[in-house]
């Protein structure tokens, strides 16, 4: 019974950094300007919490959040895929916007757009005619396409010598076999797509990746995975970035054999938008409940088997969610 009551409160506890963080924004935060924002932000730069995955799955109980989209998201990452159809097809329109936009820039390019009067189309049409559309059709699969985003970079990461790497899964095949080594990295900062050079200025359009790289470590038959986040928007994408990369860490646990260790998420620039001001307040009065738990189907031996049937949420149990606009669409920040 002791027992239970301190894990229990582990379990609370372990929300408060991310509360706690809040405040400190809040508190001692440098207001900026963003050249492509609209509204301002308050700024730090430099902090890291831990979860220990064992105590509990790090999906805020303070707000409801979009754990559905949270996990197609990443399955969507783990195929490599960047093509918004998959994510259309499961009704999590989280990158919408920016599906739409190379959309609308290419109907600068092409007079045959123009032609077929798709140049007078909106976002819902674009997302429909994406959603209704087969996955091979040719607007799919042309307008459809986001070009190298996360799950490119991680699984079909191009070299110069025309190699393509399988990042994640080099990584995954490593720590069965040497797991005590130290550099299993995987990378989504791909400099070629990413630096606004002139000679290369239709490539730096790839929005520049905030969640950058991951990296494993095991210690005690456990594995831990910390991401560092370069870019991190706490009211909005924090929630998802921590439960998007917890549940990575669990899946590659799984696949690999080892226990659940810590998740641990290393920040740079963390900044609040003005316009999510009045929304962090309301969840700081917010009093954190015990943590869900993940199970997963035992049956799943390969990292790609995974589907969203064999990932389940237990015992979640958040407040109301609490709404707020996004702040950068299609931008670099």
């Amino acid at each position: 019974m002791v027992k239970h009551l301190k894990d229990t409160e582990r379990s609370r506890s372990a929300e408060y950094q991310y509360l706690n963080l809040l405040k400190d924004i809040l508190k001692n935060g440098e207001r900026k300007k963003v050249h492509n924002v609209a509204v301002g932000t308050r700024n730090i730069f430099g902090r890291q919490i831990r979860f220990d995955l064992s105590k509990g799955f790090p999906l805020l109980t303070t707000k409801k959040v979009f754990f559905r989209g949270i996990i197609h998201e990443l399955l969507w990452f783990i195929r490599g895929d960047s093509n918004i159809k998959y994510l259309v097809d499961n009704n999590v329109h989280i990158w919408d916007e920016w599906g739409y936009k190379r959309f609308k820039e290419a109907l600068v390019k092409s007079s045959k757009l123009k032609v077929k009067n798709l140049s007078k189309m909106t976002q819902e049409e674009y997302i429909q005619k994406i959603k209704d559309l087969p996955k091979d059709d040719p607007f799919v699969k042309k307008y459809g396409e986001l070009g190298p985003v996360y799950g490119v970079q991680w699984r079909k990461w191009k070299t110069s010598d025309g190699r393509v790497i399988d990042q994640l899964q080099w990584a995954i095949s490593r720590l069965k076999i040497k797991p005590e080594r130290r550099h299993y990295l995987v990378s989504a900062w791909n400099p070629e797509f990413i630096y606004e050079m002139a000679a290369s200025r239709e490539k730096a359009q790839v929005l520049p990746p905030c969640h950058t790289f991951f990296h494993f470590y095991v210690a005690k038959n456990r594995l831990s995975l910390q991401l560092y986040q370069r870019s991190a928007d706490m009211f909005l994408g924090v929630p998802f970035n921590i439960a998007s990369y917890a549940l990575l860490a669990l899946m590659v646990a799984h696949v690999t054999g080892f226990k659940p260790g810590d998740f641990v998420h290393t920040f740079g620039d963390v900044h609040i938008y003005n316009n999510h001001t009045a929304q962090v307040k309301e969840q700081l009065k917010r009093t954190p409940r015990v943590l869900p738990k993940i199970k997963l189907n035992p049956k799943i031996k390969n990292i790609d088997d995974f589907t969203f049937a064999d990932i389940e949420l237990i015992n979640y149990d958040p407040h109301p969610p609490i709404r707020g606009e996004i702040a950068v669409v299609g931008g670099f920040s």
